[in-house]
């Protein structure tokens, strides 16, 4: 079975009541009606803040991030990220704000309510070990990929046969670093063309099962085909590594437009890219994904799949004429290597960076979120491509500035941006009580009608 992380109230007025957890999501417990576990609001309970702390799990890890509140939130008896009483959680230093990684058997207390953690992998109970606070410090060492990828494609041309899919490719130059991997251009000296070699490397021990999620998860993005959608052409798996062979953009980035520009992108060609951008979440957003069972897991169904990641360095531009052609790059990357548990991190680390294009309805129930988040991350990416900025202020804590500050109005940032399309960008940033436009297509709309 699937690793599952239960979290039971022991203590408190709420004594009994579980919350069960078995795929990547994050979370907070409070006061405040969308919390969730939500505590209730009342003098009973009124030692507990609104938005109190973030938990962000990805079975088996879970991590629980205290957001500065007042009274500290305490583990197993000892208190973590409780501020001054005349400070607010803004001016709270952010090394008051920690975080602590979790093990079963742990107890988080906040007021008089106190949760325990059960974790379980494979049917197994995790034995309770020491636990530590969250370190800046990387949890490996970083693959030399290139050595890596030099060695795959030499055993592709020597016949391997699960390298096939490399055969005569040659590398040219790196073209970025992640997390989990390096980014190749390579050619092909038959044909000449250039392509895209991925090489993503699991953090963690890679199961049979977490392999064939995750390479499930991909035949997905194989079959999403539009024009503002970087092709996946193939992908495959050996040496414990993951590569993929994807579309080449030469102009690069958006981010890397920005940074030739000086910062900014004009109006006229920032709202055309973006325009091209929502016609692929358009059809993303719409397209029938099979459904599939992989180790008693469900890993696809329905209709649509969410980005969850859009951001200027996501989309892709390559030029037809004066024109920039723009792609969305990586769908469903990164959420398929965290619900295959492969990342072997959660969301909140301090390596992430600040979350500039996360809406609040993306950090309080990031298992659910809908299409609308991927909406609202396009408007902010327009807003940053107009403006040098990202929408909100952020402060000593990003995750809870995501939560509790609102999106700056972009003409405070930039006087000249044309009115009625301040209006609509303003609008599109909109997330309480929801995001105000629910779909691609009528944040489109609205973009074309000024």
């Amino acid at each position: 079975m699937p690793a599952k992380i239960t979290l039971t109230i022991i203590q408190g007025r709420l004594s009994g009541k579980q919350y069960i957890f078995d795929s990547r999501t994050t979370c907070i417990i409070g006061r405040k009606e969308d919390c969730y576990p939500r505590l209730p609001n009342d003098l009973e309970h009124d030692t507990i803040s609104r938005y109190h702390c973030l938990l962000d799990i990805n079975p088996p890890d879970i991590r629980v991030r205290d957001f500065g509140s007042l009274n500290g939130t305490y583990i197993n008896g000892g208190k973590i990220g409780q501020r001054e009483s005349h400070q607010t959680p803004e001016q709270a230093d952010r090394s008051h704000c920690l975080e602590y990684d979790l093990q079963h058997g742990d107890e988080i207390k906040l007021g008089d309510t106190v949760f325990k953690v059960a974790i379980e992998v494979e049917q197994q109970i995790i034995q309770s070990s020491t636990p530590n606070f969250i370190s800046d410090q990387e949890p490996r060492d970083r693959p030399n990929f290139l050595v890596i990828i030099k060695r795959l494609l030499a055993l592709a041309d020597q016949g391997d046969f699960d390298l096939k899919i490399l055969h005569g490719y040659n590398t040219v130059k790196l073209l970025g670093k992640g997390r989990f991997g390096d980014v190749y251009l390579v050619q092909h000296p038959e044909t000449n063309k250039y392509l895209v070699l991925k090489v993503m490397s699991p953090v963690v021990t890679a199961q049979a099962a977490s392999v064939q999620t995750f390479l499930y998860q991909i035949e997905n993005m194989k079959v999403l085909q539009h024009p503002n959608l970087v092709q996946l052409y193939n992908y495959g798996y050996a040496e414990k590594l993951f590569f993929l062979i994807m579309e080449y953009y030469e102009e690069g980035t958006v981010y890397d437009l920005m940074q030739q520009l000086g910062g900014k992108i004009p109006v006229d060609i920032a709202v055309d890219i973006i325009i091209q951008v929502l016609d692929g979440l358009i059809h993303t957003h719409n397209a029938e994904i099979p459904f599939m069972e992989l180790a008693n897991v469900t890993v696809g169904k329905g209709r649509g799949l969410v980005h969850r990641n859009l951001k200027p360095t996501n989309i892709l531009l390559r030029r037809n004429n004066d024109k920039f052609i723009a792609a969305i790059g990586n769908y469903g990357l990164a959420k398929a290597f965290d619900l295959a548990g492969l990342s072997g991190q959660t969301l909140t680390k301090k390596t992430a960076g600040t979350p500039g294009f996360i809406p609040r309805q993306q950090v309080i129930d990031f298992k659910r979120a809908k299409p609308d988040v991927d909406v609202w991350a396009t408007a902010a990416c327009l807003y940053n491509m107009l403006t040098g900025y990202v929408p909100r202020n952020f402060t000593a804590d990003p995750w809870l500035s995501v939560l509790q500050n609102n999106p700056v109005p972009i003409q405070n940032r930039d006087a000249n941006i044309p009115a009625k399309l301040a209006k609509v960008i303003d609008l599109a940033l909109i997330e309480k009580p929801q995001i105000h436009f629910q779909s691609a297509a009528e944040f489109k709309e609205a973009l074309l009608s000024c």
